[in-house]
């Protein structure tokens, strides 16, 4: 076959999920595009039973042959291929740096690289709505059942070669390395040997947060309040102009996120006590800011596409059952002491309890499976 059409040949029978984050956004895409989760878990059931045969990959399409209990059906899931403008603009970020590329001839997508690209304005993992699915069988649902077999199959092939999203994008292996190559520029080898030595810079100092100013003791004046609140308008100006916002006005929160954000505090506890910020909203703060403090707060009760969505993500990471309450799961058992609480921001925020309370640990990811089994 061309480069720009490849097959690979069935997978077979057995139950896989995919382990790269990448191929973990792509069966997230077609989840979010889906209306109705009985397919997607008849699909993923067809996937495991090993009843996708050859998937044949080309620009902007993936085809199977899909069998079912009562017949055969041809299957094709589209993904829209980018415009040379956009494939411009992304081997440009590949080529901006060099570990960018190695990664990928290394099977391994970079975060980065992706959220270059999509800053770019080049989409390179699919959302909600890019995966198009066609089928011949009768089923009115998208995707059908056949259809999500072929894309659960798909996430396990872009676990092994990554440049199978990049062929569906329009471009095979080759033509992405020669396009990735950066320009040659620069002083001649010869000329820049022959060249007398220049001195090395000193190195630049070890990065940290900015220090507290200092102030002179003053009547009615305590230094140490000035100190902090000074460092905190800095930082409330830095985000100022990063988001082009400004946070409404909320003493209580400003309390938290103070006590939260200024590692210098810790030598000032007579200013943390006059904070007088709940611990656990301060451990929440640092966990992931005010949407961690609203997880911590405010349960919720998930819609239930939300609520399936969330179910099909607990179940694909093999965790134990729980007890659900609102966004709250709990596994429950004298040894376990963990609790994940499913954010409004569909990430999952893990808690392990302390002295009879939930606290807040770990970072919040989209899935529950490494949320679950981080340290804290």
């Amino acid at each position: 076959m061309s480069g720009r059409v490849k097959g690979f040949p069935a997978f077979g029978k057995g139950v896989r999920h995919p382990r790269s984050w990448w191929g973990r956004a792509w069966l997230k895409a077609l989840e979010d595009t889906s209306l109705d989760q009985a397919p997607l878990r008849q699909g993923r059931k067809y996937a495991h039973a090993g009843l996708v045969g050859t998937i044949t990959v080309s620009p902007g399409r993936l085809d199977a042959v899909v069998h079912d209990p009562d017949d055969t059906y041809r299957t094709t899931v589209r993904l829209t291929p980018l415009t040379d403008a956009e494939w411009r603009r992304f081997l440009d970020r590949v080529a901006d740096k060099a570990g960018h590329l190695a990664a990928l001839l290394d099977h391994e997508v970079p975060r980065d690289l992706v959220d270059a690209a999509a800053d770019a304005g080049v989409p390179l993992l699919p959302g909600i709505g890019d995966l198009d699915p066609e089928c011949t069988c009768p089923g009115w649902e998208l995707p059908c059942r056949h259809a999500a077999a072929l894309c659960h199959q798909a996430s396990w092939l872009l676990d092994a070669d990554p440049w199978v999203l990049l062929l569906l994008r329009g471009r095979d292996r080759d033509e992405v390395v020669a396009g990735a190559r950066p320009t040659t520029t620069g002083t001649p080898a010869t000329d820049a040997y022959a060249a007398p030595p220049v001195a090395l810079p000193d190195d630049p100092p070890p990065a940290g947060p900015d220090p507290l100013p200092e102030f002179d003791p003053a009547p009615g004046l305590d230094p140490a309040v000035l100190r902090l609140l000074v460092a905190d308008a800095a930082a409330k100006a830095r985000d100022l102009l990063a988001t082009g916002s400004w946070p409404a006005a909320d003493e209580r929160r400003d309390r938290i996120r103070m006590a939260a954000t200024h590692p210098a505090l810790r030598d000032l506890p007579e200013v943390l006590d006059r904070l007088d910020a709940d611990p656990r909203a301060v451990r929440a703060w640092q966990q992931g800011g005010p949407a961690a403090l609203d997880v911590l707060e405010h349960p919720w009760t998930p819609d239930r596409a939300e609520t399936n969505r969330a179910r099909t993500a607990w179940d694909r990471a093999e965790l134990p059952a729980p007890t659900v309450r609102a966004n709250r799961w709990t596994v429950p058992g004298p040894d376990r002491d963990r609790q994940l609480r499913y954010g409004r921001d569909g990430l999952w925020y893990p808690y392990r309890a302390r002295a009879g309370r939930w606290w807040p640990t770990g970072v919040p990811t989209r899935d529950p499976a490494t949320a679950f089994t981080d340290p804290g």
